[in-house]
C-alpha cells in the first residue's frame, strides 16, 4: 500500500476509491460507499487495499453527521456527495470495527509503524458515527 500520511485519504487505495466515486452517477454514489463498507465487514482477513476504501467511505459518511469533519483533501472526491442515506452510518461503524480488529492488515501496518496519530483519528471518526447512529 502506498501510504503518504495518516489522513483517511492519504494512501493510494483511498485516492483510487475517490476516483470510483467520481465516476459513479449521482444516484450510484451511495452504492459505491456501501460496497466498500460491506467488503470490509464481510472479509475474513481485511487486506489494506480493502480497508483503506472502507475508512475513506466512513469519513465521507461522517462528514455529513453532526460533529463530522468535512473532507477537504485533494485526494477525496472532486464533487460534493449527495445527502447519504442514514442506514450507511451503522455499516460505517461496523467497517471501522473491522479495520481496527485483529484480522486487519491496515491496523497491523499502523501498529508496526508505531504511529501515534492514526488510531486516535480512527477513534474520532468512529465516535462521530456512533453518535449519529444514536441520535
Amino acid at each position: 500500500m502506498g501510504t503518504w500520511d495518516t489522513g483517511h485519504f492519504d494512501n493510494d487505495s483511498a485516492a483510487d476509491f475517490s476516483g470510483r466515486i467520481d465516476d459513479a452517477p449521482e444516484a450510484g454514489k451511495a452504492a459505491v460507499l456501501r460496497d466498500a463498507l460491506t467488503a470490509a465487514i464481510e472479509a475474513d482477513y481485511l487486506d489494506s487495499d480493502e480497508g483503506a476504501p472502507a475508512v475513506a467511505a466512513a469519513a465521507l459518511i461522517a462528514a455529513q453527521c453532526p460533529g463530522g469533519e468535512p473532507v477537504t483533501t485533494a485526494y477525496g472526491p472532486d464533487e460534493p456527495l449527495p445527502t447519504l442515506p442514514a442506514e450507511l452510518r451503522p455499516l460505517a461503524v461496523k467497517a471501522l470495527d473491522a479495520v481496527l480488529g485483529e484480522n486487519s492488515e491496515l491496523r497491523e501496518l499502523w501498529d508496526d509503524a508505531g504511529d501515534k496519530e492514526w488510531a486516535p483519528g480512527m477513534a474520532r471518526l468512529r465516535e462521530v458515527l456512533v453518535a449519529a447512529c444514536a441520535g
